[in-house]
């Protein structure tokens, strides 16, 4: 994708069916997690801690868009916190990404950008960039409740990636921002949760 035309679509997802090829599931409990698609949205529904990776690597710079919303309508799994996503995400020593377990700390190698979105309970809003450590340096904070989860609140998330910063907004607000002197490595894109039922639609990358 790299040399991309500005504006192409790289990657778009409806969620008429789930796609293996497109999609990696790494799941902390993969006996009580499922993956499903359900009226055009794509469900995350763990007991535990999950990643779904875009198994497509993306370079250059591009944008990544989509809604988001965390259900709590008294299933199992439903609980109100851990909105959270990696892009630009790949091995220290450059390669693709390796297979892990779906526990957070198992990701601790990786070099990537990570927000927590009503991270711990939903009592924080995080802005990580991991750099192969166990440190996970904390890039930006938010604690009040305008940059927490709202229950079944469709979201409408942007994360950009150019040679200037990379950047990470909700519902038109730019939550957070890095600048850049150039563009990253490439890298992939992943959902991530913890214990929670989540549902996605309207998954788009284009190129900038």
């Amino acid at each position: 994708m790299e040399g991309s035309t500005p504006g192409s679509v790289i990657v778009q997802d409806r969620f008429q069916q789930f796609d293996m090829r497109r999609w990696r599931v790494e799941a902390e409990c993969p006996d009580d997690s499922t993956v499903t698609v359900q009226r055009g949205g794509l469900v995350m529904d763990t007991s535990a801690g999950m990643t779904l990776w875009l198994t497509q690597r993306l370079a250059g710079a591009y944008r990544i868009a989509f809604r988001r919303q965390v259900l709590v309508e008294g299933k199992a799994n439903d609980r109100l916190s851990d909105f959270n996503c990696f892009w630009a995400a790949h091995e220290m020593n450059g390669s693709g990404l390796s297979v892990r377990d779906g526990v957070l700390e198992s990701y601790d190698s990786l070099a990537t950008w990570y927000v927590g979105m009503g991270g711990n309970g939903n009592t924080t809003t995080r802005f990580r960039r991991y750099d192969g450590s166990v440190r996970r340096p904390l890039l930006g904070e938010w604690l009040d409740e305008g940059h927490l989860l709202k229950a079944g609140h469709a979201y409408q998330v942007v994360i950009e990636v150019t040679a200037d910063g990379t950047g990470f907004s909700v519902d038109g607000e730019r939550v957070f921002h890095q600048a850049l002197a150039g563009l990253p490595a490439p890298g992939y894109f992943g959902f991530r949760s913890v214990w929670s039922r989540q549902r996605i639609t309207d998954f788009s990358v284009q190129a900038l």
